[in-house]
């Protein structure tokens, strides 16, 4: 079977990967290798595929957008994965920030958080679209002072499903390696 390994771009979403991945598709045999921020990731992409040895492996980029151009984004990571020369890297970019995938699913944050008031913020017209926020880490820390981003992972990714879950780039995500790992069994 092929392994799947996640590049990504902070230790929060290697977190949440390890803790949501193998609930959600048990059957997935992966890595994760995280770096200490954007900049990082992108130097050492073609540096990690092309001198990766581990035959029948294939790669996962996730990165947050942050408000760029997410087609931009895209087309410099597939250059990147071209000079390392694995042009068959599936790369997901989750919309604006990690924590927008939180917020499309206000019930596993309510049960993440311990916190009854958090089921409803769905309601409220900022919340609806969390992939529209500017910044929905700021919310995140708004609607719960405490939060830290490593501990929110692990919280969140023992609640976080894809029926709740309104994220449309979440659901690219599952989506994108349940298709590696049908292709690849």
């Amino acid at each position: 079977m092929t392994r799947l390994v996640f590049l990504l771009e902070e230790r929060s979403m290697q977190t949440l990967l390890e803790g949501l991945l193998p609930r959600l598709l048990p059957q997935l045999s992966f890595l994760c290798i995280s770096r200490e921020g954007k900049s990082e990731l992108d130097r050492n992409i073609p540096g990690i595929l092309r001198n990766w040895r581990v035959p029948g492996d294939r790669f996962v980029i996730v990165r947050d957008n942050d408000n760029t151009d997410c087609h931009a984004l895209k087309a410099r990571l597939r250059e990147l994965c071209r000079q390392g020369g694995r042009e068959d890297t599936l790369i997901r970019i989750v919309c604006q920030e990690l924590e927008a995938w939180y917020l499309s699913e206000p019930s596993a944050l309510a049960d993440a958080f311990g916190d009854e008031r958090l089921r409803n913020i769905g309601r409220q017209a900022r919340y609806r679209n969390p992939e529209s926020r500017v910044k929905p880490s700021d919310d995140i820390k708004n609607l719960i002072p405490t939060f830290q981003k490593t501990d929110g992972a692990r919280r969140i990714a023992a609640h976080l499903t894809r029926e709740r879950n309104t994220s449309h780039s979440f659901a690219v995500f599952l989506s994108g390696v349940e298709r590696l790992l049908a292709n690849n069994a």
